[in-house]
This record gives C-alpha cells, sequence and structure tokens, in this order.
C-alpha cells in the first residue's frame, strides 16, 4: 500500500530517467510515455522539433522503423540535477545505431525537454 505521502512525492529526475530506460527497454511506449513524459515536452532531433505525447509516439516510431525490433545497450548514464544524458547503441537484423546520444531535461517529476542523436547504419546482407 502507498502511503499519501508517497504518492504525493514527486520523483526525482534519476527516479525517472531510470524509470524511462527500464520502459523503453522492455517496449513499454505508452506507459513510459504517460508515466515520465510531461504532455507538453518538446523533443530536438536531427529529423525535427517533436512535441507533446503524440510527438513522442512519432519519434518512437521513426526510430523503430529505422531499428525494428532493436536490442538496445544503454552504456553511459548521468544524472546530475535536473539534466540527465544518455549514450546508447542499437543493433537489429537490417541496421545498427553505434552513435546513440539522448539528453534529458527532467523537472517536476517528467521529461520536459529531450534530445536524441542517432546514426542509422544499414546492415549489408549476409553478414
Amino acid at each position: 500500500i502507498v502511503s499519501t505521502a508517497d504518492a504525493a512525492r514527486v520523483r526525482s529526475a534519476g527516479e525517472v530517467f531510470d524509470d524511462h530506460l527500464a520502459l523503453a527497454g522492455a517496449g513499454l511506449l505508452e506507459t513510459d510515455i504517460q508515466r515520465n513524459f510531461a504532455p507538453e515536452c518538446v523533443l530536438l532531433t536531427s529529423e525535427g522539433v517533436f512535441r507533446g505525447h503524440d510527438g513522442v509516439r512519432t519519434a518512437a516510431g521513426l526510430l523503430s522503423a529505422r531499428l525494428p525490433e532493436a536490442r538496445y545497450e544503454y552504456r553511459t548514464r548521468i544524472v546530475v540535477g535536473e539534466v540527465a544524458f544518455l549514450e546508447w547503441s542499437g543493433d537489429s537484423e537490417s541496421a545498427q545505431v553505434r552513435d546513440g546520444a539522448d539528453s534529458f531535461v527532467i523537472r517536476d517529476g517528467r521529461i520536459r525537454y529531450m534530445t536524441a542523436h542517432y546514426t542509422v547504419e544499414p546492415k549489408e546482407r549476409g553478414k
């Protein structure tokens, strides 16, 4: 049973960051969006600017289409105050990402701003 004090407590940036990575790694996009992203969040990427929960869905869909059924490795995780940084790689049958780098501003228990950079490298058939 969660106490009223615990229910009212705002999660720290580290708690939100860890929860986001766990849910993203488990493929639970909708749970991640509802629990961890502010409704007015802004994502800045090389593909453009994405806003709100629909923007998170669109940005995640673009990565998923380019790297289908990928396995992800989170190499560097740093949280200082309300800012978090992630270095990651991803691998699928058809493509890979070696240079993933995301940053986050996490305020009042939600991701408010996020940047995402990655380069999708197609794999040659038969390798």
